[in-house]
């Protein structure tokens, strides 16, 4: 969604770029792990795994950082995680969803609980937003690995079910349990994608102004700088002139 490509270009110019890196590498190689951990340590015999290796090494994770969580998932003491949704509102009525692993499932129900009280959101049941997104599969291309129509036709070849092109990138997406199989066509006919993801896509978006952005910003980063918080993603849209005005903020 074009206000989510605007915000993490906010994100990134508000100089947590050192900070986000950090606790991004840690969040993929937990991924990592738990991937290998419930199926074959081979990328090759374990589509989940593949994925999680691909979209670690897309965000520059050192090949020894990847190898160790794949070596840390076969060891008797690897730590067990479970993985956890939580569904909520914040400011303006944004739905939210917050996915989680955790080796605590009390201590993280609690700090997502407080984070979502404290910056005007409210947490709600399972299922409570989650119908207003569809699981979908998504591969992203830079715009330079071809034209729209180039793109359009591989992966229409590859099996996705749509494409979005804009001047900065070409967005994929498929059937959540196509994933493995439509990255894998696209690698062949484009060569390697900056992303190739499980994520949660808003049925329609709400545009805010800035006062609920700020808020939702807030909100969303206080989310995402919880060690236990994998992805936080909301149904929300931002113009080009609200973003301006975030940047300026910031």
């Amino acid at each position: 969604m074009a206000g989510h490509s605007k915000w993490a270009n906010i994100q990134h110019r508000k100089g947590r770029q050192d900070k986000l890196r950090s606790k991004l590498f840690s969040k993929l190689a937990k991924e990592i792990t738990v991937a290998a951990k419930m199926g074959d340590p081979d990328p090759d015999k374990n589509p989940r795994l593949r994925l999680a290796v691909k979209e670690a090494k897309s965000n520059s994770v050192p090949k020894d950082v990847i190898e160790r969580a794949i070596k840390k998932s076969q060891g008797g003491d690897a730590e067990s995680y479970d993985e956890i949704r939580y569904e909520g509102y914040g400011p303006s009525g944004i739905a939210i969803i917050v996915e989680a692993l955790t080796d605590n499932r009390n201590r993280t129900a609690s700090s997502v609980r407080s984070t979502f009280s404290k910056l005007g959101g409210n947490l709600g049941e399972t299922g409570s937003v989650s119908f207003m997104f569809d699981r979908m599969g998504q591969v992203t291309y830079l715009a330079e690995v071809g034209d729209a129509d180039t793109v359009l036709m591989a992966a229409i070849e590859a099996g996705a079910a749509d494409v979005e092109s804009s001047e900065d990138d070409h967005v994929i997406w498929c059937e959540a349990n196509d994933l493995n199989t439509v990255s894998t066509a696209l690698e062949a006919a484009l060569g390697e994608s900056e992303s190739a993801k499980l994520v949660w896509k808003p049925q329609t978006t709400t545009e805010v102004d800035l006062d609920a952005a700020q808020k939702l910003m807030r909100l969303i980063e206080t989310l995402e700088d919880d060690d236990d918080v994998q992805s936080v993603t909301a149904n929300f849209e931002i113009s080009d002139e609200v973003a301006a005005a975030l940047e300026e903020a910031g």
